[in-house]
């Protein structure tokens, strides 16, 4: 039989969760022909490994990598370059399948013809914080959508959303489309779905397709994570300077404090916003890096050695 869909993860000191995950992709309603784990820096994989059910399986296979060789785009293209199925899902090694039906819901939308490119429900996880539960409602709601270029008036920046963090994608179309960019700091996702839209291409959000994943990042976190997403959007102008997204970014600050005052968190509603005072002043620090000095462009960063790699080239 031919193989219908490969997984591609990249990884980082995998923890308990990471096996998890491999778990519940062996129990899959479509069980992945390989699953194709990217680790970074192998030592920490060999001392993670020890103990767990992985070699039970023979589909899995790793590919291991030096942190300078790691980058968000390329390690995911050469992820793929091992992958031969006409399909393939990326995922990040936090994300864990909600169900067993979550890679059959995730490629209905590719194998109907419908779209090029499906991405999955993020739902919190237990202990996810009051503001983080509302973010992942924000972003990712109950109903699917199917988004093209005719829906960039209404959605603006939200047209090209797309998160690998769960993430199925057409094989032949990434091949035309190039892959993903081979050197970025962050946002390989959405800079990908853009190209897939501007061309022509469709966009699912498959709302029953649905994985756990969340983040209580600190403001800090915040601030770094929000100055690599600005980062990533100066330096494509060709996408980013047609929409956006600030609006977008005050929509749910309004909505946030309004859902905390109504769920009788009102003491929280400060604390959202000093945090998202921060988000915002790392993501306007960052679209405007090229008139910082680059010690304080890396100490802003959080992905600090994209720009060692960068003054070493």
């Amino acid at each position: 039989m031919e193989p219908i869909v490969d997984v591609i993860i990249p990884t980082l000191k995998p923890g308990k969760e990471f096996w998890e995950l491999i778990d519940r992709l062996e129990t899959q309603t479509l069980v992945p022909s390989r699953i194709i784990i990217m680790n970074t820096e192998e030592k920490y994989f060999e001392r993670a490994k020890y103990g767990t059910r992985i070699r039970r399986y023979e589909n899995v296979e790793v590919h291991h990598l030096s942190l300078r060789e790691f980058d968000h785009g390329d390690t995911r293209n050469r992820g793929v370059r091992k992958s031969k199925a006409p399909y393939f899902v990326c995922m990040t090694q936090d994300a864990l399948p909600a169900d067993e039906r979550l890679l059959e819901n995730l490629l209905t939308p590719l194998l109907s013809g419908e779209a090029d490119v499906s991405y999955a429900r993020q739902l919190p996880k237990e202990g996810c914080s009051p503001v983080e539960r509302f973010t992942k409602q924000f972003n990712y709601p109950k109903e699917s959508r199917i988004k093209g270029s005719e829906d960039i008036p209404e959605l603006g920046i939200k047209a090209f959303f797309c998160s690998n963090a769960c993430a199925a994608y057409r094989r032949s179309t990434f091949d035309r489309m190039g892959g993903f960019i081979r050197r970025t700091i962050f946002n390989e996702d959405m800079i990908y779905a853009a190209g897939v839209v501007r061309a022509g291409g469709r966009i699912a959000y498959a709302s029953q397709a649905q994985v756990l994943h969340s983040h209580n990042y600190t403001w800090k976190q915040n601030f770094h994570r929000n100055f690599d997403l600005g980062v990533s959007q100066a330096d494509h102008p060709e996408i980013f300077e047609t929409v956006k997204s600030e609006s977008e970014g005050i929509r749910l600050v309004r909505q946030t404090a309004a859902y905390l005052k109504e769920t009788g968190n009102e003491k929280l509603i400060f604390p959202m916003l000093w945090g998202s005072g921060w988000k915002f002043f790392g993501y306007k620090l960052g679209r405007n890096y090229r008139k910082l000095p680059r010690r304080f462009v890396i100490k802003c960063s959080m992905n600090r050695n994209y720009w060692h790699e960068l003054t070493e080239r």
